[in-house]
């Protein structure tokens, strides 16, 4: 379709030209305000944040410095603990050797009461036997004075009377 031709007039006055030097005045000021508006909320917004990471800052200061201070008691601590560890080693080798010696000594001295008890064991039963043959003689010089005895006192009494029988 097409588009049908409109005749426009214009007056003089309607044809006035706008007053661009007030508009761009009024402009200017709603993009001063706009833009004041908006740097006062971005620096309070600036201030906010930066107060925030200030504390958190200071309190991860503080968190990080008792971490430390504990770190640096946990050293001491183990420290100590590693000094009285290899003090202790020390001590229970010490020990282990004492009683090894110990151990040694009695070994020793136990072979020797060994050998002790063994010649005192052969010794008792030399003596024994020598004991047994002792008392062997004995018996038989003790059968040898019983029979020396019976007849000595045989040869000591007076003989038996002796009786004659004659028979016819």
């Amino acid at each position: 379709m097409p588009i049908p031709y409109l005749q426009v007039s214009l007056d003089k006055e309607t044809t006035r030209k706008p007053d661009l030097t007030s508009a761009l005045k009024e402009i200017r000021v709603q993009y001063e305000t706009l833009s004041s508006r908006n740097q006062q909320t971005s620096e309070e917004w600036y201030k906010t944040k930066f107060a925030s990471f200030t504390e958190t800052a200071f309190r991860n200061n503080d968190a990080v410095r008792q971490v430390k201070e504990e770190l640096g008691e946990y050293r001491r601590q183990l420290q100590a603990r590693n000094i009285e560890i290899e003090m202790l080693k020390s001590t229970n080798e010490s020990l282990e050797r004492q009683i090894q010696e110990i151990e040694d000594q009695h070994h020793s001295e136990l072979s020797h009461l060994q050998e002790t008890v063994n010649q005192l064991e052969g010794a008792l039963g030399a003596t024994r036997s020598e004991m047994a043959r002792h008392l062997k003689e004995y018996q038989d010089l003790l059968n040898v004075k019983m029979a020396l005895d019976i007849e000595i006192a045989a040869y000591r009494s007076p003989p038996p009377p002796y009786i004659l029988i004659i028979s016819l």
